[in-house]
């Protein structure tokens, strides 16, 4: 059981520069409040990281529904808000699981808002295959960079998204700003893709995730990117390299469902000092 009187144990990784602290919390006995969250994924006063991801029994939530999965990702965006997916850090979360000797063999399922992630590690390539489950695309929106309006396409992924297949430089997009996007069509906001056309299977994207800001990957993002791209080539089926600017994915869709495959990295492990975390609550 995690005590904060002896300090919070955490181990630091990244997906595709999609990076993430971790917090093993077995058994839900973190306080683990938005301002907490906020404060650990602040780059000048706490850990840095677009995000945390708590790592805790499923059978420690009481509340939820039950689920044959042992390990729940519960994600936290980097403004504290409560997320329902995220695919880079499912990778980094079987990553953890795996090398903390906590799951046996290449293939486990982990439980996350967004349902049960099936899992598969690909031997010594050193990657992770996510099967993201079904892919929903929904209809026509707008994005707004700049004054400069973008026509995109509303792709639910467990989460929203809306993808952008545009002939624009991508590397001039100012994203230090939010995107403007539909309230109407996204009530609780969104992620916002820039994506190229597909070029011998490849695309390139940039995103702005909610509650975090432009990121170096995003991985349901990368789904919904390669989803549109295919749309816009007139295709609904396919596999995708998507090239992000934290690295590659590989996309692959069929049959209204995906999978994810990139790598998972964990760098850097050690201990929260129980003053600091009391004084972040």
């Amino acid at each position: 059981m995690a005590d904060p009187e002896a300090g919070i144990a955490f181990r630091k990784g990244h997906g595709t520069e999609n990076d993430f602290v971790l917090l093993p919390d077995p058994d839900g006995a973190l306080e683990l409040t938005p301002a907490r969250v906020r404060a650990l994924c602040d780059r000048r006063r706490g850990l840095g990281a677009d995000g945390v991801l708590r790592v805790v029994r499923s059978a420690a939530l009481g509340e939820r529904e039950p689920t044959e999965a042992e390990w729940f990702m519960d994600y936290r965006n980097a403004d504290g808000s409560v997320a329902e997916m995220c695919g880079n850090g499912v990778r980094v979360f079987a990553r953890y699981l795996a090398e903390a000797g906590l799951v046996d063999g290449d293939e486990l399922v982990v439980a996350t808002r967004g349902g049960p992630k099936p899992v598969r590690f690909l031997g010594d390539s050193g990657e992770i295959a996510v099967a993201m489950g079904a892919v929903r695309l929904g209809g026509a929106s707008a994005a707004t960079v700049g004054g400069r309006k973008f026509d995109g396409l509303v792709v639910d992924v467990g989460n929203p998204h809306l993808a952008c297949v545009t002939d624009a430089a991508l590397d001039e997009l100012d994203l230090t700003v939010a995107p403007g996007y539909d309230a109407e069509v996204f009530p609780s906001g969104v992620n916002v893709e820039f994506v190229t056309p597909l070029a011998g299977g490849e695309a390139r994207m940039r995103v702005y995730e909610r509650g975090v800001g432009e990121t170096r990957s995003c991985g349901t993002g990368t789904v919904a990117a390669a989803a549109a791209a295919l749309r816009h080539d007139g295709r609904s089926s396919g596999t995708v390299t998507v090239h992000v600017p934290g690295g590659r994915l590989r996309v692959e869709l069929a049959d209204g469902t995906a999978t994810l495959t990139g790598p998972a990295v964990l760098v850097a492990a050690g201990e929260i000092d129980p003053d600091w975390w009391r004084s972040a609550r």
